[in-house]
């Protein structure tokens, strides 16, 4: 920060009024007793949180980490589909590790933390509210604070103690890929919210705050997330600290009100200084102006970006005022690296001290040290708590009051539901698209029906009160039918997505979607009344979908009570509204496809539906057509560098396994992925951002086995060698033999280029992430063999292990790479 920032900071004020006073003398005394008899390698344990996809129960007892988190695609013991029991015996295992003090001498218990997102979203079968997007449109304030007492009674049940919610972010861009996780573009919405579901998952101050099932609360990201350049997730965020005050801070006011135990820090930077490694905003601000008594936590591997820092080690965001750091795979590396900066004076004891103490006060406060292990609690033993009916209600409550009625020209809503009913459209019968991600898995993008038991689709919430009715439904994803319908509700949207992978460049739901506009138009020119009910993240520009449309439902992404959307818009048996529209947007729906930026406030505001638009039953407006004009949007494309695999999958190429004579096996989604047979398998690890990378292991010596990245569409050979180069990262393992060949644009036989395994072994870091670069060209190749053309190949006979990422085709290599030119 300048030295003109901090003069202008000091007419900024943060002090946060009517907070809760947590300071207790006997609390202080407690704790600096248990700090005089630690080591220094017990207080460092507790500032480190790994994640159960790379933690052990040895490694638990061996160094007793203050915490530890399973992130979006772990479950115990792998189990994508562990049921409440397998959780809470996970639970146990990590407690009973952490309070053994044979190996490290210490018998602090640990805490497990979650992102419950929208209820106890990682578990299999939990209860899915909507997520926050939809929760805003409903301007219920006493249903969040419900949702989140119902949320930590489904977490309890598992014996998790810490909850990674809620997120605070307001939204200024509406192409981030995170702004379903904000309540609103409008800081007075999500700072009405944000203390509600602090109090409903922590307790009432003064009443039952950290009593029985409430669990610890996390307000995040602090601070600017949302408002970074170009909806960038993790990107920058260029404002003055009076506006980051008054429209990003909103949240952690009401949150600190709240008494909110966590606060996580953001990935993104504030004017080019990235917020984990800034002193001002963590600890000058937070914890001194706004008067923060609890903790600061990581995000994951955020720290990586801090200058001076990598992934296994960051003094610079201690020193910055992170109290726990989240490290999910290197916390080893992380632990020792530490310890010694502390030894050699770079991080001073003191900041430890703080650090630690501000952990174990939240621990007290939550009176770990008096309850037993997670399955012996008195709010552990309530089985019936995870997806209770009660939730589920409440979950179909909120589906309902979060729903906007955007366009119902000729009152087609509600329908009669003895009518003959046609139900198309992708999300229909989807429970993963109306969910979306962070939902049993990050992205959600694998996920089928098969992974929400107890969930209702929202064509199953339609029949169940059609048929009921004797009315006539049917499902055709297509559109097509036998029997002419007389009116047809056509579900559409966004597929899953989460953080950083969910980031577009357009609002035009067209480039997302280029079939669901031609069943609109199809049943529209045959003369079918049609209802278009649009599950997505954001507002996104429909003008396209909405001319094809009688009536037009934001139903955001509703979660796993679909029923609630048959709730309004259709009638009783006897033609009765049930249930009325009552939502109204809390985000500003875009006139443009280039309207990226339209919030409530602004000085030029001119969206299609403004804020707070919403219609009812009793409403008589008529939509007329509006502008299908789409902008023309120029995009430097960079045609030196063509990414294959970086940070996710393009979408012309897939990863694959060939194993012995065994067929090429594609993969979809990111972890623990083994066809069955195959003594190849692949799991999602990290490079620089969550999952972002790929892990092989070749678990046979007796026959050979292929990882590849194959060209799913057809692709001429002569088009990609004109990149000269295929460029990855990869991270041999050291604990295996690591004896491969690498091979680069293979069709059939022949590969462009092959690299033995006594040169890679000669070339090539073992344990670290090596630049590489394989020249190709080297060999013609057929590229219209039967079997396709593939980008890489990774061959091994015998035991193996290594990551790969960044994997792209370049004009030229890369400074410093290892450069593997043709023989």
């Amino acid at each position: 920060m300048s030295r003109g920032e901090v003069a202008f900071a000091k007419n900024v004020d943060w002090s946060v009024n009517n907070k809760p006073e947590l300071h207790s003398d006997s609390l202080d005394k407690a704790v600096a007793g248990l700090l005089s008899k630690m080591t220094l390698e017990q207080k460092v344990a507790q500032m480190i949180q790994p994640e159960i996809g790379y933690l052990s129960v040895e490694q638990m007892r061996r160094y007793g980490f203050g915490s530890y988190l399973n992130g979006g695609n772990t479950a115990p013991y792998g189990l994508k589909r562990a049921d409440q029991k397998t959780w809470l015996k996970y639970a146990d295992e990590m407690y009973e590790a952490s309070v053994d003090g044979s190996i490290d001498g210490s018998k602090i218990p640990t805490v497990w933390g979650t992102d419950a997102m929208h209820g106890h979203s990682n578990v299999f079968g939990a209860t899915l509210f909507p997520h926050n997007i939809g929760l805003g449109a409903t301007r219920n304030p006493a249903l969040i604070a419900e949702i989140g007492r119902a949320t930590a009674k489904e977490v309890a049940a598992t014996g998790i103690e810490w909850v990674f919610a809620p997120t605070v972010a307001v939204v200024r861009d509406d192409r981030w890929g995170r702004t379903y996780e904000s309540y609103s573009e409008d800081p007075e919405i999500v700072a009405r919210y944000a203390g509600r579901m602090v109090a409903g998952i922590q307790g009432t101050y003064n009443q039952d705050y950290l009593e029985g099932y409430h669990r610890l609360a996390t307000a995040k990201h602090f601070i600017g997330d949302g408002g970074t350049e170009n909806g960038i997730d993790r990107g920058n965020t260029v404002i003055d600290e009076r506006t980051l005050r008054d429209i990003h801070g909103a949240g952690y006011f009401s949150a600190l009100q709240a008494g909110v135990q966590s606060v996580m820090a953001s990935f993104n930077s504030w004017n080019g200084e990235r917020v984990h490694g800034h002193k001002y905003l963590l600890t000058d601000v937070l914890k001194g102006q706004m008067g923060f008594e609890g903790f600061v936590v990581s995000d994951w591997n955020a720290h990586k970006f801090v200058d001076g820092c990598d992934l296994q080690q960051c003094a610079a965001a201690i020193n910055a005022g992170v109290d726990v750091l989240m490290v999910p795979e290197h916390f080893e590396a992380f632990f020792h690296n530490t310890v010694r900066q502390v030894q050699e004076g770079v991080i001073p004891l003191s900041r430890i001290d703080d650090a630690v103490g501000r952990f174990l006060k939240a621990k007290m406060r939550w009176g770990l040290f008096s309850r037993p292990k997670p399955s012996m609690r008195v709010e552990s033993k309530h089985p019936e708590w995870f997806n209770a009916k009660a939730h589920r209600e409440l979950a179909e409550k909120a589906v309902r009051q979060s729903l906007v009625l955007l366009k119902n020209n000729g009152h087609v809503l509600p329908i009669s539901p003895k009518s003959r009913i046609l139900v198309a459209g992708k999300g229909a019968d989807n429970i993963a698209m109306q969910a979306g991600g962070w939902s049993v898995s990050w992205q959600g993008s694998e996920n089928t029906n098969a992974d929400f038991p107890h969930a209702t689709s929202i064509y199953q919430g339609l029949r169940q009160q059609v048929v009921a009715a004797n009315g006539a439904i049917s499902l055709s994803v297509d559109g097509s039918y036998d029997i002419k319908p007389d009116v047809a509700i056509v579900v559409i949207g966004e597929q899953p997505y989460a953080e950083w992978f969910g980031d577009i460049k357009t609002l035009d739901f067209g480039q997302i979607d280029n079939e669901s506009l031609a069943i609109l138009k199809r049943l529209k020119a045959e003369h079918i009344p049609t209802v278009t009910v649009f599950l997505s993240g954001r507002p996104l520009w429909v003008n396209k979908e909405l001319n094809a449309s009688d009536a037009f439902v934001a139903a955001w992404l509703p979660g796993s009570e679909g029923q609630g959307v048959a709730d309004v818009i259709l009638a009783d048996a006897n033609g009765s509204v049930q249930h009325d529209f009552s939502g109204k947007l809390s985000f500003s729906w875009p006139r443009y496809d280039n309207q990226f930026t339209v919030n409530r406030n602004d000085k030029q505001y001119e969206p299609l539906f403004p804020y707070g638009y919403g219609l009812t039953y009793k409403d008589s407006i008529t939509q007329g057509a509006v502008s299908e004009i789409v902008s023309k949007q120029t995009e430097q494309v960079d045609t030196d560098n063509i990414p294959l695999f970086v940070r996710n999958l393009s979408p012309d190429v897939k990863w694959g396994m060939l194993d012995g004579s065994a067929p090429l096996a594609l993969v979809d989604g990111p972890s623990g992925i083994s066809p069955d047979g195959y003594s190849l398998s692949m799991q999602s690890v990290n490079l620089a951002y969550q999952e972002d990378a790929r892990k092989f292991v070749w678990h046979s010596s007796d026959k050979s086995a292929s990882a590849i990245l194959h060209f799913v569409t057809p692709k001429s050979a002569k088009g990609v060698l004109a990149s000269r180069f295929l460029e990855l990262k990869m991270r041999p393992d050291v604990k295996k033999d690591n004896t491969f060949r690498l091979q680069a644009l293979c069709s059939g036989d022949i590969c462009s280029n092959s690299v033995n395994s006594s040169t890679l072994a000669t070339r090539l870091k073992k344990g670290v992430w090596n630049d590489v670069s394989i020249e190709i060209g080297c060999h013609k190749i057929n590229s219209v063999s039967k079997t396709g053309l593939d980008a890489l190949r990774i061959v091994t006979k015998g035991l193996a292990s290594l990551a790969v990422a960044d994997v792209a085709l370049v004009k030229s290599p890369k400074e410093g790479s290892q450069l593997f030119s043709c023989p």
